[in-house]
């Protein structure tokens, strides 16, 4: 079945994704920020973007985003059969790649000072998830996903439009990966940079 092939690769793109992306936080996290800084938490999500798109580009399109899914079915690009089975997918490779991290520094979430607090300056909840900054407020916190997601969803309709300034053929993942790094970099500091629902 080529949809479940496409869905599973989704899924370990996604994975691979969040594995790497979430293991940069729990580094920086754990360590007390001896073993990594902002900066190194962008370029590991940005390279984890690259990566996953190229594990899983050939046979799925690496959206490894329901955002980027629901965009190119809204704009016929895909068909609208695919969204359900991507987005479950691409849950359950996140969520997989989450558990993974989870697994990996397991001993070290347990040593931590204050382990599994949702907020304050030991909280670990942010290895896994992104919580809204203290000055932020909901409507603001809103907008900043909006946009962010947004201007990832604009980048990489640009990027895959046939009628723009091609990108060199396997250069596509490396550019994505950028776009990531970009957003992390400008627009990460109110509430990380989520900008994908899986």
């Amino acid at each position: 079945n080529l949809l479940l092939r496409q869905a599973l690769a989704e899924c370990l793109g996604t994975l691979i994704l969040v594995m790497f992306g979430t293991g940069a936080v729990a580094q920086l996290v754990l360590s007390g920020g001896t073993h990594g800084m902002f900066l190194t938490v962008n370029f590991a999500f940005g390279f984890a973007a690259t990566l996953g798109i190229l594990v899983c580009g050939q046979i799925s399109g690496g959206h490894l985003n329901p955002a980027v899914t629901f965009a190119l079915c809204l704009l016929g690009r895909e068909r609208w059969r695919k969204f359900p089975m991507y987005f479950l997918f691409q849950t359950i490779g996140a969520f997989f790649g989450a558990a993974i991290i989870f697994g990996m520094y397991y001993d070290a979430l347990w040593d931590f000072p204050g382990c599994f607090n949702m907020t304050g300056t030991s909280a670990t909840a942010g290895i896994f998830a992104t919580y809204p900054g203290k000055h932020l407020t909901i409507l603001n916190g809103f907008f900043d996903q909006v946009i962010g997601t947004a201007a990832l969803i604009v980048c990489v309709l640009a990027i895959v439009d046939p009628y723009n300034n091609p990108i060199p053929q396997g250069l596509e993942a490396f550019t994505v990966g950028f776009v990531v790094l970009v957003i992390g970099l400008s627009m990460g500091f109110n509430s990380g940079y989520a900008v994908n629902p899986a």
